[in-house]
């Protein structure tokens, strides 16, 4: 997968629906989320995405992406995302994305992490 795929899909996975989810989410995926349950399986953030409203926009930054192998993508970045007339939400997050025999990629690993309240120096 070249670089723009996987930004263009890991934006879709922000901004589209819960069929966008079922695409490109596994069941063998973890997700870690500041939400409650905070841990979750594929079918689980499948399911907690399908009652959220989607985010109208998002922006990444500080993009990093290694190819550990020809069938694995590791992506991590910094998302500011906005919700028609709600506030920013801001996170740092990790994306593993795998490639299938059959040439389709899907998410096996996603976390957010969102910004330190304070220093904890």
């Amino acid at each position: 997968m070249d670089e723009g795929q996987i930004w263009a899909l890991e934006e879709s996975l922000w901004t589209g629906g819960a069929e966008r989810y079922h695409e490109l989410v596994g069941d063998d995926c973890v997700m870690v989320l500041p939400a409650k349950p905070f841990v979750m399986t594929g079918q689980q953030a499948i399911e907690a995405v399908s009652g959220t409203p989607r985010w109208s926009e998002v922006a990444f930054s500080n993009q990093q992406t290694i190819h550990p192998t020809n069938e694995v993508a590791v992506i991590a970045y910094h998302a500011t995302a906005k919700r028609d007339g709600g506030a920013a939400y801001d996170a740092y997050c990790t994306t593993t994305w795998h490639r299938s025999s059959g040439d389709e990629w899907r998410v096996v690993q996603h976390q957010q992490t969102p910004p330190p309240i304070a220093s904890a120096s």
